[in-house]
C-alpha cells in the first residue's frame, strides 16, 4: 500500500499566501506520494478561512477545520494532529518560507524505517538562501544550544517548522503548548521517549516582521521555560542539578529575606527560622511544580513534606550552631543554606520528584489522568 503524507497547515491571517502555499504542496503529489492537507484556521480576521473553504471545495486532498477563537499555533497543530489520516505527518506553515519539495527528502528515513521523526534544518543548507535577520538567528541558535543541553541531542535547528513524524508517534504525544512553545515541547518529548530522530537540510526564505512574521521576543522566553519544563524528567543529571539549584537559590533568598523580617516580631529566634523556612519551602514547591513536574499527587506532597521537615531540622541546627560561634544571625542563616542545593537535589530528584513518582496520576505525556 502506498504511504500517504498528511500536512497540517496552521493558519492565522495568511490570506496573502495561503492559496500559493497549498499550490506548492499539491505540486509534490505523485502516484507514489498521495497527500492529505489539513488546514486549521485559528480564527483569522482576514479572508483566510474563506480561501481555505474554496480550496477544500476544489481539491479533494484539502480538509478545513476552524477555531472559534484565536488559540495559537500549538493549538492549531493539536487540532490537526487529531484529525490526520496519513501514514506520515508533517507541519507546514501557511506562508511561503518553506519549500514543500524538501519534504520529499525528509520522508526518506521514515519510509525506509530508520526514523520516527525527521526535522528539517535551515542551518545545514548549502547553496542559495535568503539572508536572515541576525538577532532572530542568534536567538534560535541559543535556544537550540540550551535545548541540546537538556535533551542530549545534537540538533542544529530547534525552531524549524519542518518536522515530519510517523502518525502513530505524533498522535500518541499530548501537545500542551498553545503557541510557539510547541517546538521545544515536541523535541523534548521525542527525546524523552528515546525515539529515532533524524535531521536533514532544507531551504528557507524567511519573512521579516513587516512581511507578517508572528513570533516575538516573549515567545523566546516561553521557549526557555518549555525547554526546562518538558525535559525535567529525562534531562542529564547535571542539567537537573542546575534547575534544582536555581530553584533553591530563589527559595533561599526568600528564606533569608523572611527571616530578616521576622526576627524582630517572632517570640523566639527558632520560631523565626521555622516560619521563614516553611514559607520558603512553599515557594520552592510552587517553583518545582512550575518548572519540573506540574502534577503533585498526595504521595508526592507527602514525600515533599518529609524532605521539608528534614531540611528544617538541618537549617535550624546549623543556624543556631553558627550563631553560637558569634556569627551575626543573617550571615549564619546564609551559611546554613549552603549545603541545601546538594541536599535538595539528592532527596527531591531521587525521592520526591523522580520520574516514577512524577508520572503517578498522569495520562498522556503530562495530562492529568
Amino acid at each position: 500500500m502506498t504511504p500517504k503524507l498528511s500536512l497540517v497547515v496552521p493558519c492565522f491571517n495568511e490570506s496573502a499566501t495561503l492559496e500559493r502555499c497549498v499550490a506548492r504542496i499539491l505540486a509534490i503529489a505523485t502516484p507514489s506520494l498521495p497527500l492529505e492537507i489539513v488546514i486549521v484556521d485559528d480564527a483569522s480576521r482576514d479572508d483566510s478561512l474563506a480561501i481555505a473553504r474554496g480550496l477544500e471545495a476544489r481539491h479533494p486532498e484539502v480538509r478545513v477545520f476552524a477555531h472559534e477563537r484565536n488559540r495559537g499555533k500549538g493549538a492549531a497543530l493539536r487540532t490537526g494532529f487529531e484529525r490526520v489520516t496519513g501514514d506520515f505527518v508533517a507541519v507546514q506553515d501557511a506562508d511561503l518560507e518553506y519549500d514543500p519539495r524538501d519534504l520529499v527528502g525528509l520522508l526518506v528515513p521514515l519510509e525506509d524505517g530508520r526514523a520516527d521523526a525527521v526535522l528539517g534544518s535551515r542551518y545545514r543548507a548549502e547553496g542559495l538562501r535568503r539572508v536572515r535577520q541576525f538577532w532572530h538567528t542568534a536567538g534560535n541558535r541559543f535556544l537550540t544550544f540550551v535545548s541540546n543541553l537538556f535533551t542530549d541531542l545534537e540538533l542544529t535547528d530547534l525552531e524549524t517548522c519542518y518536522k515530519v513524524f510517523r502518525r502513530d508517534v505524533i498522535q500518541s504525544i499530548g501537545i500542551e503548548e498553545d503557541r510557539f512553545g510547541f517546538e521545544p515541547e515536541i523535541v523534548a518529548k521525542l527525546a524523552g521517549r528515546r525515539l529515532r530522530i533524524y535531521e536533514a537540510s532544507i531551504d528557507y526564505a524567511g519573512r521579516t516582521y513587516a512581511e507578517g512574521k508572528k513570533i516575538r521576543a516573549r515567545d523566546g522566553w516561553r521557549a526557555l521555560y518549555c525547554i526546562i519544563r518538558y525535559n525535567a524528567d529525562h534531562a542529564p543529571r547535571a542539567m537537573r542539578f542546575l534547575v534544582y539549584a536555581g530553584i533553591g537559590v530563589v527559595a533561599g533568598l526568600v528564606d533569608v529575606a523572611l527571616f530578616a523580617g521576622l526576627r524582630g516580631v517572632a517570640p523566639t529566634p527558632g520560631l523565626a527560622i521555622a516560619a521563614a523556612y516553611g514559607l520558603a519551602a512553599f515557594v520552592n514547591l510552587l517553583l518545582c511544580r512550575a518548572f519540573l513536574f506540574p502534577v503533585a499527587t498526595a504521595g508526592v506532597l507527602a514525600r515533599y513534606a518529609v524532605v521539608a521537615v528534614a531540611g528544617l531540622i538541618v537549617d535550624l541546627g546549623l543556624t543556631r550552631a553558627l550563631v553560637e560561634t558569634g556569627i551575626e544571625p543573617i550571615a549564619a542563616k546564609l551559611l546554613a543554606l549552603l549545603p541545601f542545593p546538594v541536599f535538595n537535589f539528592v532527596l527531591r530528584d531521587r525521592f520526591v520528584f523522580s520520574r516514577a513518582t512524577a508520572m503517578q496520576g498522569v495520562g498522556r505525556d503530562g495530562d492529568a489522568a
